[in-house]
C-alpha cells in the first residue's frame, strides 16, 4: 500500500480539490452556478488524474495522465481568475495560491519524466 501522505503532488492536489469544494459552496449560495460547477469538476479532476497516475501502465502512461491533471489545473486556473476578476464573486486567495504551486509541482515532474523518456539508456 503506498504512502499518500509522502507523495506532495497528491497531497497538494488532495488538498486544493478540498478548498474548491468549499469555495464552490460558496459560489452556489451567492447563486453563481456555471462557474461553481465549472470549477468544482476541474478542480477536482486534478487530483483524481494524479491518483489514476500511480497506477500507469508505463512511463508513457504515467505522463500522459499528468499532462491531463496539468490541463485540469490551467482549466481551474481560468476560472478562479474569471472569479477574481469580476465585481461580484467572492474569492479566497488561498486558492490561487495552490493553483500556482500546483502548476510548478507538475510542469516540474512532466519535464522530469519526458527528459527521462527522451535519454537513452547508457550502454555498460
Amino acid at each position: 500500500m503506498r504512502n499518500d501522505e509522502e507523495n506532495e503532488i497528491l497531497r497538494v492536489s488532495f488538498d486544493f480539490a478540498l478548498m474548491v469544494i468549499e469555495y464552490c459552496e460558496v459560489l452556489e449560495a451567492n447563486k453563481k452556478y456555471v462557474i461553481s460547477r465549472q470549477l468544482l469538476k476541474s478542480g477536482t479532476s486534478i487530483g483524481a488524474n494524479i491518483r489514476e497516475a500511480q497506477n500507469a501502465e508505463s512511463k508513457i502512461d504515467f505522463l500522459h495522465k499528468l499532462k491531463i491533471a496539468a490541463k485540469e489545473v490551467e482549466e481551474s486556473s481560468y476560472w478562479l481568475q474569471l472569479c477574481k476578476q469580476s465585481k461580484n464573486y467572492p474569492f479566497d486567495e488561498r486558492l490561487e495560491t495552490s493553483v500556482v504551486s500546483l502548476q510548478k509541482i507538475l510542469g516540474k515532474i512532466i519535464s522530469t519524466i519526458k527528459r527521462n523518456i527522451n535519454t537513452p539508456p547508457k550502454n555498460p
